[in-house]
């Protein structure tokens, strides 16, 4: 026999589910069921992968878009990207999920609690604007039990229902807005989706950047390698991708950059500036270490992080008519990369 149950979700969406008396009463989200979830106003205009990041909490991400990738999602009965934008109304199935048991999530630790909090940049009732420190992955993902958002989560009462409005890589550090509420989560996402937000980097990059160079128009496409990794490249077949840049210091052997992404693509700051044969300090995928023009401060220059810093956001305030600008101060270990090239130019000049 087999029932037909109707429940609301963690994100507050009606689910209709069909389960058979074998499966009554144990979680849905470790059954053999289908489900369908009507979208309503609160995730109208969000990207499918997002709205099951929400929906399938603790689902690794890389098997989410494994299951859009092959069909099993389905919006309205068709087969949809990632990208997907829903709508109210939109039908969304969802597979059954065979998962094992989840381990509790753990708790934030003394230090890391203390790190987020001194991390605030601004906090108002709808977001939470944090100076992400390098090496903390956003969210929790494979080999990573908590990422930043889990714990925020877990710090304070009123950060329970906190979403990350974007997302910075693991080594990069720098501005990251969080949203407490759906409403202030739409209204920050629809200012990326309208390119109404400014994004200012900055990276050290390897050897001395032109000076004529101050943008970078080069298409990029995603690559998965024979060996399972994904990686970014230039490719004429790729999507249109602009970054502006500023030099900012030169120091010998490296150039601090400003660095304006036009567009919005993954790692594309990083794959422009191995594209212009100056990559990015400790960029493991896209370049790695310094080896310098001079063939010195090769071992000096090897950094444990990605020198790439998040160092200013300029967007409005949700539900306001003001604009509103955040900086980052850099973060220790990219602090102390442009100090160390700082001193290495000062031995030069001696």
């Amino acid at each position: 026999m087999r029932r037909i149950v109707h429940h609301l979700g963690l994100t507050g969406l009606l689910h209709t589910c069909i389960i058979s008396d074998s499966w009554w009463g144990l979680s849905l989200d470790n059954t053999t069921t289908v489900r369908t979830v009507q979208v309503t106003e609160k995730s109208s205009d969000q990207r499918l992968d997002n709205f099951l990041l929400r929906e399938l909490k603790g689902v690794p991400r890389t098997r989410i878009y494994r299951l859009i990738r092959r069909g099993e999602v389905r919006v309205n009965k068709k087969r949809a990207k990632p990208e997907t934008r829903l709508t109210v109304g939109d039908k969304v199935r969802i597979p059954p999920l065979h998962l094992p048991d989840s381990p509790e999530l753990p708790k934030p630790s003394p230090g890391l609690t203390g790190l987020l909090e001194q991390s605030i940049l601004h906090e108002d009732d709808n977001l939470l604007v944090l100076n992400k420190p390098a090496g903390l992955a956003v969210h929790l993902g494979t080999g990573i039990r908590l990422g930043l958002i889990e714990a925020i989560r877990q710090i304070r009462p009123n950060w329970r229902a906190a979403e990350l409005a974007h997302r910075l890589d693991r080594d990069t550090s720098g501005v990251l807005i969080v949203c407490k509420n759906p409403r202030a989560l739409r209204d920050i996402q629809g200012q990326f989706k309208e390119k109404l937000i400014e994004k200012r980097y900055h990276a050290l990059v390897q050897g001395r950047w032109p000076e004529a160079i101050n943008e970078i128009k080069a298409p990029l496409i995603r690559v998965l390698a024979e060996s399972g990794e994904r990686f970014v490249r230039v490719d004429p077949a790729g999507k249109p991708s602009a970054t502006r840049f500023r030099i900012l210091e030169q120091l010998t052997v490296t150039t601090l950059l400003e660095a304006y992404p036009v567009t919005g693509r993954t790692h594309q700051i990083r794959v422009h500036c191995q594209h212009a044969g100056h990559p990015i300090i400790g960029d493991p995928k896209y370049g790695s270490t310094t080896r310098g023009e001079e063939g010195t401060a090769g071992k000096e220059a090897v950094a444990k992080y990605l020198c790439l810093h998040a160092a200013e956001l300029r967007f409005q305030l949700p539900g306001t008519d003001s604009l509103f600008q955040v900086s980052a101060p850099w973060d220790k270990s990219f602090a102390a990369q442009v100090s160390r090239f700082r001193k290495i130019l000062s031995n030069s000049d001696l």
